[in-house]
């Protein structure tokens, strides 16, 4: 087996660890203890839920990890993209074994982000629910305001009464006080036998509320629920009954409006492993972002629109896993210029990049073909040249496309995400259906040296005409910006706050998109946040 060198397979290596370690979630003993409790993981129920073989890609397994003195992996829940019974559906399983599987901060950002996307892409949901509700010393962070914990349950509603949307949740232990709603507020509620409790308060609670002592199988337990409340409707005997009881009841669901699974999938014409060599170690250092196109389409390649125009900019039409897409991607290194003036910088928008972008854009919107971008954008050009070919305007009529398009919208970054150039390729404030990044994705408005330049060139310049060089203080300032820069721009700072979906790696990559890109075939259109727009208004 080659073995693979680079920055690419270094940051690979270290993501693989992290993950490693996240998804060990509280650790062996307590996973130890879930299982004494005649219970599985919530990884272990998710690996059963998901059909076997089948792409799974999960969503901000990263966020949180860098926080809580690494007392939060997964920030307490899976989430993620999978194929139950062969159709793509959204999974959020709590994971008891991290803090009995209580609801920080971050927990209620991952919950959100899951509901979002199977409102985005109108497909089913379930939620595996193991939870002892609010993590009380955080308690501010998740219980009030606009998105916090009571934003589920709007989801909850919008999903039921207006889209749609299939939503199935198993109690597979406890759901207490108001994330007894999550469950409530779905079409399907199941519980299981002698593990899993549901009430607004646990027997604590009633004890010094009403001052009656009760167990919590006769207050809230399976049986309660299922035979004498009426609030839950299925009683399964255990984990691994529950959910071959759900793949069930999703396979029972009426098919979906189909758009097609798209062609016969042909080979790529590189390997994902190319990706390797072909990423420099600096990224800084110029590459062939054809041939990195090359090991994530499919075998047709890339039909290249306006090939010689704008080169800066790479636009055309391919297939990933047989699925057809709009490809938009930054070339990197010099590109000649054929006006005959000084070249151009790869990974730069100019005006007439921009101009092309979005005419392409507006094509495949009205083709009605998804779009892939990726990414590797420094910005946007700047400069009198720049200014004068108005930049701006070519720049807006770009977002403006981008924004305004009604097709699904997925982002691979490969190295740089910067500055202005970085909302134009579908950043996250336009709401993509979806964005992975390689672990060399670097997110900021700029790279390190040039915030020192930002921050010190007064100071730098004021040297230089006195014929001195920075002293070891003004050196030492320099450094830290130049290391906390680098640190903000790690994808794995971006993967921790929810910035991107997943860091994947490169062999990880083609797989990840299809799944994606099926998922969200069943989009609609264009939205303001989670919310659809009614046809008439676009």
């Amino acid at each position: 087996m080659t073995t693979l060198r680079g920055r690419l397979a270094e940051l690979s290596g270290e993501l693989v660890e992290l993950r490693d370690r996240l998804r060990a979630g509280g650790g062996k003993e307590r996973i130890e203890r879930q299982h004494g409790q005649g219970k599985l993981t919530a990884r272990e129920r998710v690996e059963r839920l998901v059909d076997e073989g089948a792409p799974w890609v999960e969503v901000g397994l990263l966020v949180a990890h860098d926080l809580y003195g690494g007392e939060a992996p997964g920030a307490g829940v899976v989430t993620g993209v999978g194929v139950i019974e062969g159709r793509e559906a959204v999974v959020v399983a709590n994971d008891a074994t991290v803090k009995a599987g209580s609801w920080w901060p971050e927990t209620i950002k991952k919950m959100l982000r899951a509901q979002e996307i199977a409102m985005r892409c109108r497909i089913p949901i379930v939620y595996l629910v193991d939870s002892a509700g609010v993590n009380l010393p955080y308690q501010g962070g998740v219980f009030p305001g606009q998105y916090g914990a009571a934003r589920l349950f709007y989801y909850n509603s919008v999903m039921r009464r207006y889209l749609r949307i299939p939503q199935l949740a198993a109690v597979m232990g406890p759901c207490i006080a108001g994330g007894a709603y999550l469950p409530a507020l779905s079409d399907v509620i199941l519980m299981v036998e002698g593990t899993s409790f549901m009430g607004l308060g646990g027997p604590n609670l009633v004890k010094g509320a009403t001052g009656q002592s009760v167990e919590a199988e006769e207050l809230g337990g399976a049986r309660v629920h299922t035979e004498v409340s009426g609030v839950a409707h299925y009683l399964v005997e255990d984990d691994e009954a529950c959910l071959v009881r759900l793949r069930q009841l999703m396979a029972e669901l009426p098919p979906p409006r189909e758009r097609g699974d798209g062609k016969e999938v042909t080979p790529p014409r590189r390997s994902a492993f190319e990706l390797y060599d072909l990423m420099p170690d600096d990224h800084r250092q110029p590459y062939d972002s054809h041939a990195v196109l090359e090991a994530i389409l499919d075998g047709e390649g890339l039909d290249e629109f306006q090939p010689e125009h704008a080169r800066e900019m790479i636009c055309g039409t391919g297939y990933v896993e047989g699925i057809g897409v709009g490809v938009i991607a930054n070339a990197r290194g010099l590109i000649k210029n054929p006006g005959g003036g000084p070249p151009r910088f790869g990974g730069i928008v100019y005006s007439e990049s921009a101009r092309k972008v979005a005419y392409f854009i507006e094509t495949m919107n009205r083709h009605r073909t998804p779009l892939l971008f990726v990414q590797d954008v420094s910005g946007f050009m700047v400069g009198p040249e720049a200014e004068h070919s108005a930049i701006i305007r070519a720049g807006a009529e770009f977002v403006e496309a981008m924004a305004t398009a009604t097709v699904p919208k997925l982002v691979l970054t490969l190295n740089h995400a910067s500055g202005a150039g970085y909302y134009a390729m579908a950043g996250q404030g336009f709401d993509p259906d979806f964005i992975l990044s390689l672990p060399t994705g670097r997110m900021g408005v700029m790279e390190g040296e040039s915030a020192v330049m930002a921050l010190f060139s007064a100071q730098l310049d004021r040297l230089r005409a006195e014929g001195k060089v920075p002293d070891e203080d003004l050196s030492t300032r320099m450094d830290e910006v130049r290391a906390e820069y680098d640190r903000q721009l790690d994808a794995r700072f971006a993967g921790a706050r929810g910035f991107v979906d997943e860091v994947v790696l490169p062999e990880e990559v083609r797989p990840a998109l299809g799944l994606l890109l099926r998922a969200a075939r069943h989009n609609p259109g264009p939205h303001v946040g989670a919310f659809h727009l009614p046809e008439g208004t676009w």
